[in-house]
């Protein structure tokens, strides 16, 4: 196969080679002709290789990848070179994105890979069936998901892991309603916490989907950019029994948050009119035991240090409840300078609430305080917890 040099460019991501277009590395807008490629989305992939690897390290099935919307099969081809897998399987409409994943193949001497040129729920369907299915599906599509939940599901295996990318950022951050309650069965609010409410979004709907098919989800991990939202679930061939869908309250007055199974429109702190989201997951997002996993696995794979950081956030995040709160609205609230993350949750700590920072939000932070009393807290004043 002959690879015009004036076109295209092969650079190295993690330890893996790979042929993109020279104009997605120069471009402001990555072009989306002869295929895409986005650069900026790195970090994404490092963090797939991360928890495809913690997974894979203790998964004792068939090893197989399947990749639904693979582009230039970036993902794939490092899942093949960097993970040990028995097999990977990259799909995609493009004809010459599949060429160039296998070109990029034969850079790497990968002989795992498989190629499939089909629509991405046939190509899920095909492998739904009982010994066929895949112990990692992977779909990042542009724009929203939700259409291939259901065929996503069937095609993973029982304890296998379901990634799913969704771009459609204005929808899941409240600026369409109506549109999100087509596409993902709930409604959003405009909140500061809007990156965690997405994340909710999405996962209620996968949980909806799943629990209508007899499947259990269970997050383990999920990550969210300023141009993408990204969730990984275990999937389990079983009915799901627990009350994990519900709304989040929250008060445009005051600013109070609360995760509740039933709804009130009435305010608990300061009795105005409540803004109701939902229905979304209102469980956990992370998984300790799996973010752990995560972090060890880290040091044997090639990734952007920024990984470790956020990871470690994730596992301190991981048994916190709740939505996160930001140092600017608080700040905004008591009408004074924000102080210090770090100095923000030592002293929410030290009045003897629980917090951590969040990975969703860099000046972020999780407490099971309420709004007065963390403004209460941040005001030198003082406040008892027993009373929440």
């Amino acid at each position: 196969m002959q690879i015009p040099n004036e076109i295209f460019e092969e650079i190295l991501e993690g330890q893996t080679k790979i042929l993109v277009p020279k104009k997605s590395l120069t471009d402001k807008v990555p072009p989306k002709e002869p295929v895409f490629f986005n650069p900026r989305a790195r970090l994404s992939r490092d963090y797939s290789i991360i928890a495809y690897g913690a997974f894979l390290k203790n998964f004792k099935g068939p090893k197989i990848f399947l990749e639904g919307l693979s582009g230039l099969g970036v993902r794939g081809l490092r899942v093949a070179n960097e993970l040990q897998i028995e097999k990977v399987i990259i799909n995609d409409l493009n004809p010459t994105a599949l060429k160039l994943a296998e070109y990029s193949a034969q850079l790497n001497n990968l002989k795992n890979l498989e190629y499939s040129e089909m629509e991405v729920c046939r190509f899920l369907s095909k492998y739904s069936k009982k010994d066929e299915r895949g112990a990692i599906v992977d779909i990042d599509p542009f724009g929203s998901p939700s259409e291939f939940f259901d065929c996503g599901i069937r095609a993973t295996m029982h304890s296998g892991i379901l990634s799913v990318t969704a771009t459609d950022l204005q929808v899941l951050n409240g600026l369409y309603q109506n549109a999100c309650k087509r596409k993902y069965g709930g409604i959003p609010v405009k909140v500061e916490y809007r990156n965690e409410m997405a994340i909710r979004l999405i996962l209620g709907s996968l949980r909806m989907v799943a629990g209508r098919i007899g499947v259990e989800i269970v997050p383990i991990f999920a990550e969210s950019n300023m141009h993408y939202y990204r969730v990984y679930v275990r999937i389990l061939i079983r009915q799901d029994q627990k009350e994990n869908i519900g709304y989040i309250l929250h008060c445009k007055n005051c600013g109070h948050r609360k995760i509740v199974l039933e709804v009130n429109n009435e305010c608990e702190l300061c009795n105005s009119k409540i803004s109701i989201a939902g229905p979304l997951w209102i469980d956990k997002i992370f998984e300790k035991e799996f973010v752990e996993n995560m972090i060890l696995k880290m040091s044997e794979l090639t990734v952007d240090k920024i990984c470790a950081k956020t990871l470690l956030k994730c596992l301190r995040e991981s048994e916190m409840d709740g939505n996160y709160y930001t140092l600017d609205e608080i700040a905004s609230k008591m009408k004074a300078s924000p102080p210090k993350l770090e100095d923000a949750i030592k002293k929410l700590q030290d009045s003897g609430y629980l917090s951590s920072p969040t990975s969703f939000c860099p000046t972020g932070f999780k407490t099971n305080a309420n709004i007065n009393e963390i403004i209460k807290i941040f005001s030198n004043q003082p406040v008892n917890p027993k009373q929440t």
